[in-house]
């Protein structure tokens, strides 16, 4: 092409090429020559390259876990029109290597029809060279039939093989509503058979031991635990030397929470740099971030360190008091410890329930220098009126206990505008059993997620390991103005994620006829 118009550009004459065409040896219409001289009609009424195969085939199905068998015992999960369930489909038909798979697509079948249809695009070579492409529909059959699994449930739905029992010995819930919301981002408990929620912990039940195992590791990963496992003989046969087992893995979390205040047993003091001895809790994973509010030293403390000493909290987030901040002053510039910042400063404080009742002031150090100004409320412990029956601080005869220690900002005044409207997100939650003995203390646990929801919205660090969701019942124009210069902390709107929900919606059904084309 480029020698042509470089021709007509110098004024050369050129001879322009026609596309020649012959005649069908059937039917005699035009067409582009060939290797079989047929056109695509005559060649496909000729030869069908789908002859032998297969148009109707029969699959097994559980309704219960959503799953296909893959002869002969194997069971592969996977959704309507998903990747997996077309590799599924295509891998359960025969003879389908005597021609070459060029395309596969689902055509939209009524769920409750029990059929699926998949419209197969092929190529073979047929006469004299020619290579014919034929489009071809097969329909799958659903046989409903319950996977082992299923069946023993159903059959009896208290005969699990595993259970893992989560219990943390504290007087609050507030690491289960977070562990809850790690174990539905990363699926962790999709096998579970039941999930029961109990006094002081929560009960997942499993029909195989390894499913088991897979979530006492997962739970390892996420919080400071230890396990231990038994096992009880449920029956044998002597014969074949079976044996069917019972195996409960007991999983016990640390009960040193986010925001509590420790006294550090010397030994680890000493083993820590002589961090302390008074240190906060900042954050929870499988270590525990400790911070000294006088000094802003951190440390890390691993699972295996404090298992090895199995200390407790002096105080926690339920004896939090509420101060205002009469006078703040900075001592050193805001500085980055452990992924937070921290500034420290001398503060004048009074807490906000001796207002009207006498004049006493502390003047305490705080780590907060960086978000406190003179008229803020903050949260921290009264140490001035606590009484601490504490082993291991009675072991420092000589450490001067300052009289309070702040903790965080608080929100509550900013949050009275918007108390009973609905939150612009949401959180999903387990479908978890209630025992009995729960049932009466609803209240409590309401309570204790409503303040479990504060901190999301105050602590993005938080946030981070979890998924929220778009809230579809909130309204917009419910938005609260801001009167003021700093409003209460939220959840900015592109960290959430948009609900996923299947609805029935019209589709448009694919033309099922055989379209044919001719290849050379």
């Amino acid at each position: 092409m480029a020698e042509e118009a470089m021709a007509e550009d110098a004024g050369m004459f050129m001879v322009h090429q026609t596309v020649g065409s012959v005649l069908c040896c059937k039917c005699g219409i035009p067409m582009a020559p060939n290797a079989a001289n047929m056109c695509v009609k005559c060649l496909r009424s000729e030869v069908d390259i789908t002859e032998g195969l297969q148009k109707h085939v029969t699959i097994v199905h559980c309704p219960e876990c959503e799953c296909y068998l893959q002869p002969p015992r194997t069971w592969i999960k996977a959704q309507l029109e998903s990747k997996e369930l077309l590799t599924f489909c295509v891998k359960r038909l025969k003879n389908l290597n005597k021609v070459r798979l060029v395309h596969a697509e689902f055509i939209w079948t009524e769920p409750h029809s029990k059929r699926i249809k998949v419209k197969l695009k092929v190529q073979k070579e047929v006469l004299n060279g020619a290579i014919l492409e034929q489009s071809y529909i097969v329909e799958y059959v659903q046989q409903e039939h319950m996977c082992e699994s299923c069946s023993r449930v159903q059959a009896n739905p208290d005969q699990w093989v595993a259970s893992v029992q989560l219990r943390q010995h504290v007087s609050h819930r507030r690491t289960f509503f977070y562990l809850e919301q790690l174990i539905l981002k990363h699926s962790a408990a999709a096998s579970a058979i039941k999930i029961k929620q109990m006094e002081q912990g929560i009960d997942f039940f499993f029909s195989n031991r390894s499913h088991g195992v897979k979530f006492v590791e997962f739970v390892g990963k996420v919080a400071p635990v230890r396990s231990r496992s038994d096992k009880q003989l449920v029956s044998h046969d002597s014969k074949s030397n079976n044996y069917n087992y019972k195996h409960t893995f007991s999983v016990e979390i640390s009960p040193i929470c986010r925001e509590d205040l420790i006294c550090l047993p010397p030994k680890v003091r000493s083993s820590l740099g002589n961090l302390g001895p008074l240190v906060i809790c900042t954050k929870v994973t499988n270590s525990i971030a400790l911070l000294d509010p006088l000094t802003l030293r951190h440390c890390f403390l691993d699972t295996d360190q404090y298992w090895r000493y199995s200390f407790k909290s002096l105080h926690t987030s339920r004896e939090l008091v509420e101060y205002i901040v009469l006078d703040m002053e900075i001592i050193s510039p805001e500085v980055n410890v452990g992924g937070s910042r921290y500034a420290l400063a001398d503060a004048q404080v009074a807490r906000v329930s001796d207002f009207g009742k006498n004049d006493t002031i502390f003047n305490i150090k705080t780590h907060l220098g960086h978000i406190l100004s003179p008229g803020d409320y903050a949260l921290g412990y009264d140490m001035y009126g606590a009484n601490s029956n504490d082993d291991e601080l009675e072991k420092y005869r000589s450490l001067v206990i300052p009289d309070a220690i702040l903790i965080k900002k608080s929100y509550e005044e900013k949050r009275q505008k918007k108390r009973g409207k609905p939150r612009p997100w949401k959180l999903k939650s387990l479908g978890m059993e209630i025992d009995d003995k729960n049932k009466t203390d609803q209240e409590k646990v309401e309570s204790e997620y409503e303040q479990f929801l504060k901190d999301l919205e105050e602590n993005p660090e938080m946030r981070f390991n979890m998924s929220l969701y778009k809230n579809e019942e909130y309204q917009p124009s419910e938005m609260a103005s801001m009167t003021d210069g700093e409003d209460a902390p939220s959840v900015p709107l592109e960290e959430l994620l948009d609900d996923l929900k299947l609805r029935d919606s019209d589709h448009d059904v694919e033309d099922e006829e055989d379209d044919s084309s001719m290849r050379e």
